[in-house]
């Protein structure tokens, strides 16, 4: 019996899945972030680790294969560094080290053609056509980028307190959400909540909820995040059609990651603008964990068919 692993290592959670041949799982391991740039290397392999020996558990089996979907592996120097941490703990298996994107597509549409738009910690729309090829936008991490992400709400939510505070901006119902959600007695305070105590992009993507929370009620605001958020992601998959080709036919567009489940009014004003990219496209949320595409990938490397759709040159 052929037994795998498939692993989907995110910003804030990773979780790793037993599978057999059929593809059934087994068993299913959760742990922390394993973000190579945000934790660095001993906290990752560390991470990964537990995961793989949680999810194998007592059981006499050793994987003939293991993927691991990651942000930031398609840098060379990123994969270099992983693909050792891999060779550390592999069991001896055949192991793909891909993007974070390419599992969560490959769990929504299989080997089909398809965009995926992740909203987690991070952001990132990533796409394949039929030909194979890919292209993606996005995914520059939180200084550079990250726009519709959690922490790129939770960052615009803090912005507008303070705007609030100096009358630089108008009132909003985020003020009072953001002071309790740190225990803060007034906007200064929150110098030293966000500062002082070196809060990491998960930390304030929490402030998320906050955002929907507000907008739900109303808040002119924090609705303004959403719609930003929305237009930023939507912008990017337009990018990624046009690269590949893809503007004029029948797709599915996939929306992955936390927020979208936590936002969902931001996945609903995605799937409201995503018909004017891409008209006969449908669209779809994630139901199932990213790991089952990693999964699949691990399948498939185990009989050396897996197949990495390579980047269109822009």
């Amino acid at each position: 019996m052929t037994y795998v692993l498939g692993i989907d290592a995110g910003g804030t959670k990773t979780v790793c899945l037993l599978a057999d041949g059929a593809g059934t799982t087994l068993a299913e391991a959760r742990g922390g972030g394993a973000n190579l740039q945000a934790d660095g290397e001993l906290a990752v392999e560390k991470v990964l680790h537990q995961v793989m020996e949680e999810a194998l558990g007592d059981r006499a089996v050793m994987p003939a294969a293991i993927c691991l979907g990651m942000a930031g592996v398609d840098r060379e120097d990123d994969a270099r560094v992983i693909r050792g941490i891999m060779a550390r703990i592999g069991y001896k298996a055949r192991v793909l080290v891909v993007n974070d994107a390419l599992i969560a597509l490959e769990a929504g549409v299989g080997g089909a053609p398809g965009i995926v738009l992740i909203a987690g910690t991070g952001s990132i729309v990533y796409g394949r056509n039929a030909a194979g090829e890919a292209a993606r936008a996005g995914g520059w991490g939180y200084v550079l980028g990250d726009e519709g992400s959690g922490y790129w709400m939770g960052r615009l939510a803090l912005r507008a307190v303070v705007r609030e505070a100096d009358r630089r901006g108008r009132a909003t119902a985020l003020t009072p959400r953001v002071l309790r959600h740190f225990g803060a007695a007034r906007p200064s305070d929150l110098i030293h909540a966000v500062y002082a105590r070196g809060q990491r992009p998960a930390v304030l993507s929490a402030l998320a909820a906050e955002v929907q929370a507000a907008a739900g009620e109303g808040d002119v605001v924090a609705q303004q995040i959403v719609e930003a958020g929305a237009q930023a992601l939507v912008a990017a998959a337009e990018s990624v059609a046009l690269r590949l080709g893809l503007s004029d036919e029948a797709f599915t567009f996939v929306l992955a990651g936390g927020i979208f489940r936590g936002v969902p009014l931001l996945a609903d004003e995605v799937t409201r603008r995503l018909p004017a990219v891409a008209p006969k496209a449908t669209v779809r949320r994630l139901e199932g964990e990213p790991a089952a595409g990693a999964v699949r990938l691990a399948l498939a490397e185990a009989t050396g068919a897996a197949v990495v759709p390579v980047y269109k040159s822009n």
